[in-house]
């Protein structure tokens, strides 16, 4: 985990590679309690023995849970100690560039493009941030995701 003292310090690594967060496994368990939270339950995510027949071979996790662990891996990442509430703000663009098999172990890099003054006492940092699955060259998702972080 990389820490940083002050939001102002944090905005001086504009451009530069920041942080890598933890490895997650990605288990069926969690594959099925997303299904549940959303409702999708297409067989390719909670059916093990037909998705192995499947295009790909084995059960896969939705592209939206990928997507919905950015905040675990940014708090991982990274820490700024004199912040005091942290929000997500948004995604500008995401794309699902690999599909994510149950069992896979999944870790985000994070790359500071941008870290904007706000009121009160605050920060929107844009992340450009590619989420790599262990033992593949391709990343599974890369996306620009916005924080909001308050001191």
């Amino acid at each position: 985990m990389r820490t940083f003292c002050t939001l102002d310090e944090l905005a001086a690594c504009v451009g530069q590679p920041v942080a890598v967060s933890d490895w997650h496994e990605v288990t069926q368990a969690q594959v099925q309690r997303f299904a549940d939270a959303t409702g999708d339950h297409q067989w390719i995510h909670v059916d093990p023995e037909r998705a192995r027949q499947g295009p790909f071979g084995a059960p896969v996790a939705h592209g939206f849970l990928t997507l919905s662990l950015m905040p675990a891996f940014l708090e991982s990442a990274l820490r700024v100690d004199e912040v005091r509430m942290g929000v997500n703000y948004g995604m500008n663009r995401v794309r699902f560039t690999a599909p994510v098999p149950v069992g896979s172990r999944l870790r985000a890099h994070f790359t500071l493009k941008a870290c904007d003054p706000i009121e009160p006492r605050g920060r929107q940092s844009t992340w450009d941030v590619s989420v790599e699955r262990e033992g593949s060259d391709k990343p599974v998702c890369v996306a620009e995701f916005l924080a909001r972080s308050y001191a």
